[in-house]
């Protein structure tokens, strides 16, 4: 065997270390952000950039350290922070070529249409979510939802730990305060469940 096909062999072991702990966790992070028809194109989307981009996930290492042998799966905690900003990333720019689709058509038919990407939930909780900034939105659902913690959710957005912090903080009581007439003492849902982690 080559140099070249061990090297290729070798990355794609990594690779598919990396597909093996976060790919669940990233169809569920888009599953609640998207319809269903788009989740599987921006999960393959979000994979391959991983796959050109795999030497900058932090914590995955090169595979050729102590503890990196073949079958060693990486920390969890350390790579998907990156891997969720890729996926908000690709799944913006899905939504933005869905959106100019969208515009080709109800041009063509002249009728407007709402995009399958926008929640037929009206829900208190999804109502008093729209009233924050969407960065904001982000930040809470990463919170809530993925169970990132302030230096995580900064990761993956790329705001500081501070920002993020004081962001959570603000859009937190905003919500509290709109939930409050109709959902007295509740929390965020999804947050105490067992797929959150740690928030601190």
């Amino acid at each position: 065997m080559t140099d070249q096909e061990t090297r290729h062999r070798q990355r794609r072991a990594r690779f598919e270390s990396l597909a093996h702990v976060v790919t669940e966790s990233l169809h569920r992070y888009l599953v609640r952000r998207t319809s269903p028809d788009m989740v599987e194109d921006v999960l393959s989307e979000t994979m391959l950039v991983l796959w050109r981009r795999m030497d900058e996930v932090p914590g995955l290492g090169t595979g050729s350290g102590p503890g990196r042998g073949p079958g060693t799966l990486p920390d969890r905690d350390a790579v998907l922070p990156w891997c969720y900003g890729v996926a908000r990333h690709c799944l913006a720019n899905a939504r933005r070529a869905d959106g100019r689709r969208l515009r080709l058509v109800e041009r063509l038919i002249g009728a407007r249409q709402e995009s399958p990407a926008v929640a037929a939930d009206h829900s208190d909780l999804h109502a008093a979510l729209g009233t924050l900034s969407e960065l904001d939105r982000e930040v809470v659902r990463l919170w809530a939802w993925e169970g990132l913690a302030p230096r995580q959710i900064a990761e993956a957005t790329g705001m500081t730990p501070n920002a993020v912090s004081m962001r959570l903080h603000r859009a937190k009581k905003k919500l509290a305060e709109k939930l409050r007439p109709v959902r007295k003492n509740a929390e965020l849902p999804g947050h105490e469940m067992s797929e959150g982690r740690s928030s601190q």
